[in-house]
């Protein structure tokens, strides 16, 4: 109850203080724009379109923190353009008139206007009408003895008189005072929306546009450090593997003609070698897109990476549903990464991996009862899985108290 008085207060605030600045700022609005577009001629009239920007600029910065109370949220601020260093005055000047933003706030200096007085004389009916119907009954008396006055029920053919006017008003006001709410709260959200459209409209696209360039770079970035982090593990192993078998096939068939039994010892030891370099490489390739991936999904490709951890996993996969390939590399990436660095650095004794979906977010959490301290900070493990998850417009949470245990939260958009 006391929130929604509240909130009935400070909807009522606003509506009360709209009227006025938008007609303030429709007079400023009006008057800057007809001036500065009859003086263009002369070129008087730049400098007067960029004062009236400036001013509608200004007056955008007041109602976005206006709206705020009522919307519940801040409202991100445009940025607006600057003049380059060592800019002419010409430069400078039209500065205040780049982009789309400056036109939007002087747009709503106009729209506002009409909105602000409808808004303004609802509310100032409706509260009109709680205040004098719910209070009628008091100066009521007054008012049903002038002479010649013809009250609403008396014209509804209702009858005359203090008791019937009285039932009538406060039977009024009472209705006005159980809609109170709700329309005063439609008035501030519609004249609240319409200023957020106008007033933060270029600021949420610049918002979208820097996430997807981030996410690009964080794309980027991490497949740039795993082509380099394969080619060091392919460099260290296999590489060295397959010089080291080139050698010993060639020490095999200098012995071939002096000593068939140590070359067949050699060639053994050839044969082992290429075994486990293939085991090398299909581990590499693990990492990079398994065919089980591909043929059956992630619910058995993430069985087969729990299957190969050297800690005891418990898989819990809510979902059988096959979703597009570059989000199921990622969730599989992610998995592998973390279950790499529990197994590496946890010391933990369990781990427990969880994948649902949830509306259209995937959501995988992997926890283990390790020693903690991870977290997601650049030069980490975990930073890598970060700037994966950007790429594809996910995010990464991680908590990990000292002592543990570690619980990390990937979410995925699916839809």
């Amino acid at each position: 109850m006391r929130t929604l008085i509240r909130r009935l207060t400070g909807d009522t605030v606003y509506l009360l203080v709209a009227f006025p600045l938008a007609v303030i700022t429709f007079v400023l609005m009006v008057a800057g724009l007809s001036a500065g577009a009859g003086l263009l001629v002369v070129w008087v009239g730049v400098p007067t379109l960029a004062l009236t920007a400036l001013v509608a600029r200004g007056l955008g910065d007041v109602e976005r923190l206006r709206i705020r109370g009522v919307l519940g949220a801040a409202l991100p601020r445009p940025r607006y353009p600057r003049a380059p260093e060592g800019a002419g005055w010409f430069r400078r000047m039209l500065t205040p008139l780049a982009g789309a933003q400056p036109w939007l706030d002087m747009l709503h200096g106009l729209v506002v206007f009409p909105v602000a007085v409808a808004t303004f004389c609802v509310v100032v009916t409706w509260w009109a009408m709680v205040v004098s119907g719910l209070t009628y009954p008091l100066y009521g008396w007054i008012v049903s003895d002038i002479p010649g006055n013809h009250g609403l029920p008396e014209l509804l053919g209702l009858g005359r008189g203090h008791v019937v006017d009285s039932v009538f008003y406060f039977a009024l006001g009472a209705l006005a005072a159980l809609t109170l709410y709700p329309v005063v709260r439609a008035c501030a959200v519609l004249q609240a929306s319409l200023g957020k459209a106008l007033l933060t409209g270029v600021a949420e696209l610049q918002e979208r546009i820097e996430d997807l360039t981030e996410g690009r770079n964080a794309a980027a970035h991490a497949e740039a450090d795993a082509l380099r982090r394969l080619e060091r593990d392919i460099h260290d192993g296999p590489q060295q593997r397959l010089v080291h078998l080139a050698m010993e096939l060639s020490r095999a068939q200098r012995e071939l003609q002096r000593d068939a039994s140590a070359a067949h010892a050699t060639i053994g030891q050839a044969i082992t070698a290429t075994r486990e370099t293939l085991d090398e490489l299909r581990a590499l390739s693990r990492g990079i897109a398994p065919p089980i991936l591909a043929d059956r999904g992630l619910a058995p490709a993430l069985a087969a990476l729990a299957g190969r951890c050297t800690i005891p996993v418990e898989l819990d996969v809510q979902t059988a549903e096959r979703f597009p390939a570059l989000i199921e590399n990622t969730v599989y990436f992610v998995t592998a990464e973390a279950l790499t660095n529990v197994a590496k650095h946890s010391r933990a004794q369990a781990c427990l991996i969880t994948l649902t979906r949830i509306g259209d977010t995937l959501m995988l959490t992997i926890g283990d009862d390790g020693v903690g301290g991870a977290h997601v900070a650049k030069g980490h493990g975990l930073s890598g899985l970060a700037d994966r998850l950007r790429a594809v417009e996910g995010g990464l949470s991680v908590h990990s108290p000292a002592g543990g245990p570690t619980m990390i939260t990937a979410e995925v958009p699916c839809g």
